[in-house]
């Protein structure tokens, strides 16, 4: 356990570095961008290793993964993001457990998150998920909606109870007019965000930005960055 802490240890001291120097680079402060470590495929002992470490976001997207994780590891201090498509069938097992869900992209997946998270007793931060390879249906390959939508789903959020619009979020696309331009993907979800916060002011969370292209996504402007295998590793595959 020891090497494994020592491992993960070096992995997030030198993540840690990039994030500093895109901080510095685009004059920004180090505090204004956070840190979620992506924790999918990976034990509960890597939790908990990187709640010593400091860690105090991490995010899951399978629950069939991450609610015995969780409940392994209720007594950290952690904020858990849940990032993955979510079906209905599994808000209220993801309710139970998540702090924030990323991956918010359609009315009916707010009105049964809505009812869940009254049912708990809690409240569910939401980032409506943008698909910046929208197709004529309206989603994107890896889920999310149109930037046409953000406008409806995010009133919808905003006034639905048990939830709070928190902000947006995207993946850097793999195909469309984004493709391989990371940053541009990732300036636009900015712009997206303004527009947002002219009619929800509180919702200032831009989640983008992953292990390859963190750094693209702090330059332009991103609050959160969601960073797996470079402070975990690559775990090899089962089977």
């Amino acid at each position: 356990m020891t090497d494994r802490r020592d491992q993960i240890a070096a992995n997030l001291a030198r993540v840690e570095d990039r994030i500093a120097a895109a901080c510095a680079a685009a004059a920004r402060k180090r505090e204004e961008v956070t840190l979620i470590v992506v924790t999918k495929t990976y034990p509960a002992s890597d939790v908990r290793i990187l709640s010593e470490l400091g860690v105090r976001h991490v995010a899951e997207n399978r629950d069939q993964d991450a609610a015995p994780k969780a409940a392994a590891c209720e007594d950290l201090p952690l904020t858990w993001h849940f990032v993955g498509q979510l079906q209905t069938n599994k808000v209220r097992s993801v309710v139970g457990y998540a702090d924030l869900v990323q991956s918010v992209d359609r009315s009916r997946l707010v009105t049964s998150l809505s009812r869940e998270a009254v049912r708990a007793g809690r409240e569910i931060g939401c980032l409506i998920q943008v698909a910046l390879d929208a197709d004529a249906s309206g989603r994107g390959a890896r889920g999310g909606v149109a930037p046409a939508g953000i406008e409806e789903l995010g009133d919808l959020v905003a006034d639905a109870e048990g939830l709070r619009l928190d902000g947006l979020m995207t993946v850097a696309p793999l195909t469309g007019e984004y493709a391989g331009r990371q940053q541009a993907a990732f300036e636009r979800l900015m712009d997206l965000s303004t527009d947002l916060r002219r009619a929800h002011p509180a919702a200032t969370m831009v989640s983008a930005g992953m292990s390859a292209d963190l750094d693209q996504a702090v330059a332009a402007g991103a609050t959160h960055v969601r960073v797996g295998t470079a402070v975990l590793g690559v775990r090899p595959r089962l089977g």
